[in-house]
């Protein structure tokens, strides 16, 4: 049995954690399994090489203008594909989307419409295809109406993650039994502590996302990093001890370093591996995040929170866990935002808090284990 799991990888720490959450399930179920990837166009040897120390072969895979052109490959005799481990879109078995949040309005149409191209391929050769837990739509744009119309039809199942999501869906193609509402399916995967994390110093942590600048207004943009500055200044005033960690690349670097010389200096986590970054998230007093798998990182293990957002996948995480009020509003006065801060710094607050949360997560987790039941109930019946 071969099978792919697509649209997770290593740039961004939260597609990276997904790709974990989903190795230490489908693993356990199918271990003799061949497990493929297509490598990232942006990724480079450092993407290929942490591939293949987890074990995934290479899939030939490239869409481009349109087109496939990861089929170009069958032109190679099958025993040289074979002998470097090449293998093409035709032999898999089982397709596992974990695109996280690509399909919709917001990141344009040529993700819906390689899904549409891709998913006929798939039902075309028998390939069973589930899009796991994800944020999807809004399809107020007529081609992406037309083309995720298309790919549901050749979908076997499909997992929206939150209420909205599934609105989002269902207003498009109507009720159906293949499309059930089921959370991020990360919060089931136990973080690690790094040896050199030091707790005592690095309490409250405050994890930027340079999306809120790029795929926000332009009041929201212009505002994002005075916020955070002010923010980090009130938690420094209330010996609160914030740090800054890492969750995706240079771009949040940029942000970091930003914050952290505004205001005399605050410690900068870069940490590679995403199990040790809920690690880290685990042992804090609380999170300012802006990253949707730091908030679910941070929340799963019942750490009280507050996040900015720029899509309603943040709304309806915070919805879930049972803390609305964990959702901040940027341009606000100063008073409003430090009284939300208050109540993750307050010990009492921050205590009631989490006990909600934590009973959130429980029913959570209990609903990503039902959807894996499902997920493997499907694919004995394939």
């Amino acid at each position: 049995m071969i099978i792919e799991i697509r649209k997770a990888g290593f740039v961004n720490k939260g597609a990276e954690l997904m790709l974990h959450a989903v190795l230490q399930k489908v693993k356990e179920a199918y271990p003799d399994a061949t497990y493929v990837m297509a490598p990232e166009p942006r990724g480079g040897s450092v993407h290929f090489q942490k591939m293949t120390s987890l074990g995934f072969y290479p899939k030939a895979w490239l869409w481009f203008l349109g087109i496939q052109w990861g089929d170009i490959a069958a032109l190679i005799p099958k025993r040289l594909r074979n002998m470097y481990g090449i293998i093409l879109d035709r032999d898999i078995d089982i397709v596992l989307d974990a695109a996280g949040f690509q399909y919709s309005d917001q990141w344009g149409t040529k993700q819906a419409a390689e899904l549409a191209h891709s998913s006929k391929r798939w039902k075309k050769n028998g390939t069973k295809v589930i899009l796991l837990p994800q944020a999807l739509g809004p399809f107020d744009n007529l081609e992406n109406q037309k083309t995720i119309t298309k790919a549901i039809q050749n979908i076997d199942l499909i997992f929206p993650r939150e209420r909205i999501s599934y609105n989002h869906l269902t207003k498009l193609v109507g009720e159906s039994k293949k499309i059930i509402q089921s959370p991020d399916f990360t919060n089931i995967v136990k973080g690690e502590i790094p040896e050199n994390f030091d707790r005592q110093n690095n309490r409250f942590c405050i994890v930027p996302n340079c999306r809120m600048i790029d795929k926000t207004s332009k009041e929201i943009s212009e505002a994002y990093l005075p916020f955070l500055i002010k923010c980090t200044r009130y938690l420094i005033q209330k010996g609160a001890k914030p740090f800054i960690l890492i969750h995706e690349g240079a771009d949040d670097l940029a942000i970091a370093e930003k914050i952290s010389k505004a205001v005399g200096g605050v410690p900068i986590i870069s940490e590679d591996n995403p199990v040790k970054i809920k690690g880290i998230l685990s042992v804090c007093s609380g999170t300012l995040g802006s990253r949707f798998h730091g908030l679910v990182s941070a929340l799963s293990q019942g750490v009280p929170s507050l996040a900015t957002g720029w899509s309603h996948k943040y709304q309806m995480l915070f919805e879930d866990y049972g803390f609305p009020e964990g959702i901040v509003d940027m341009l606000a006065e100063d008073s409003v935002t430090q009284n939300q801060l208050d109540l993750i710094i307050n010990p009492e607050t921050n205590k009631t808090i989490q006990r909600t949360i934590q009973e959130k997560s429980e029913i959570l987790k209990g609903q990503t284990e039902d959807m894996w039941r499902t997920v493997f109930s499907e694919l004995k019946n394939s």
